[in-house]
């Protein structure tokens, strides 16, 4: 049963992270309005790929929920109704939340598989959450932050919800990543709880020290690139077509602190070598930040080249889980050694 549980805390970590790299896909392509309600799209199970399909239509069945486009409005039925040969508007309620109203089945099928996957990791997350506690007596530890996760994701998606009832206000984008780091450091956490063959990484209290210094300016980094990320949202629909010119003080900000995160962690590997200790995750943590220098470089020297965005994000979640499990072999009190 505690390998089901192991496989169970691997699959969600995996899919939480498709779900951060899906949604900076889907910020990349200006697809987060596609779906314009929630948790259904355009009141759809399968959201239509036609603009026809969202026109009012005579003789026609609908159910309660649906959503057409009328005279430049979201109009949605407010019950289970056929209608007749003209439009009647006892049937239809306006849709408030916003006014945006374009259909583009590229967007709107982008922002679907989000949801898909993100459904898919809420899944996954559930059967977790069962599993441990079908474990809880090897550790309470186990159904206690499974819990707490199963409660971020439900959190996470009504996050999701206010994202698009704002009509994707930046601020709240960037809280929505925020708490998406925050089920990777549970999930990280839960990981390393039940790995048998973790080791604890002997070092001084100097190395734990650095080491937490490099995971919060990290995560200081990342909250500041969401920001740079804001003021790109709002320059991409500029006609100038260039998005860092002229680029605020906090993108110059972010590039500087860029290279004091490479220099205390290349410190922190200098330090581990002189202990003689190779730690293979640190080693990985090394790769991820030259892949994140090498990414931010070509967005700003080769105007944002495709992929470049989504990979910069991914890189920075994969970056920030490595940097927690890093921390938590300082940490722990385990007894091999074996690096």
């Amino acid at each position: 049963m505690k390998n089901s549980f192991i496989r169970s805390v691997k699959i969600s970590l995996i899919l939480v992270y498709l779900v951060v790299a899906a949604g900076s896909i889907v910020r990349m392509t200006g697809s987060g309005m596609g779906c314009p309600d929630w948790p259904k799209c355009f009141g759809y199970l399968i959201p239509p790929t036609e603009r026809a399909q969202l026109d009012w239509k005579p003789d026609h069945k609908y159910t309660e929920g649906q959503v057409i486009i009328l005279k430049e409005e979201l109009r949605v039925a407010n019950k289970n109704f056929s209608s007749l040969d003209s439009f009647d508007e006892d049937n239809w309620d306006l849709y408030t939340k916003h006014n945006y109203v374009l259909f583009n089945p590229y967007h709107t099928w982008i922002e679907y598989l989000n949801r898909l996957l993100g459904a898919l990791a809420g899944l996954a997350v559930l059967i977790m959450t069962v599993l441990s506690f079908m474990n809880w007596k090897k550790s309470i530890t186990y159904p206690f932050i499974s819990t707490l996760i199963l409660l971020g994701m439900g959190f996470q998606a009504w996050l999701g919800k206010t994202v698009v009832d704002s009509n994707l206000a930046p601020y709240r984008i960037s809280i929505h990543m925020i708490m998406a780091l925050l089920i990777v450091l549970g999930l990280v956490f839960l990981l390393f709880k039940v790995q048998k063959k973790v080791f604890s990484v002997p070092v001084n209290n100097t190395i734990k020290i650095w080491a937490w210094f490099a995971l919060l300016l990290t995560l200081f980094q990342i909250v500041l690139g969401t920001q740079v990320r804001q003021f790109i949202d709002i320059q991409m629909h500029e006609p100038s077509g260039k998005w860092l010119d002229p680029a605020p003080i906090k993108f110059y900000v972010h590039r500087t602190l860029s290279l004091l995160v490479l220099g205390v962690h290349l410190m922190i590997f200098w330090k581990l070598r002189k202990m003689k200790l190779n730690v293979k995750i640190f080693n990985q943590i090394l790769g991820l930040i030259g892949l994140e220098i090498f990414t931010g470089i070509l967005m700003f020297y080769l105007d944002f080249p495709f992929s470049s965005q989504p990979l910069h994000l991914i890189f920075a979640a994969l970056l920030f889980g490595a940097q927690t499990f890093f921390i938590l072999q300082l940490m722990s009190n385990r007894k091999s050694y074996d690096i």
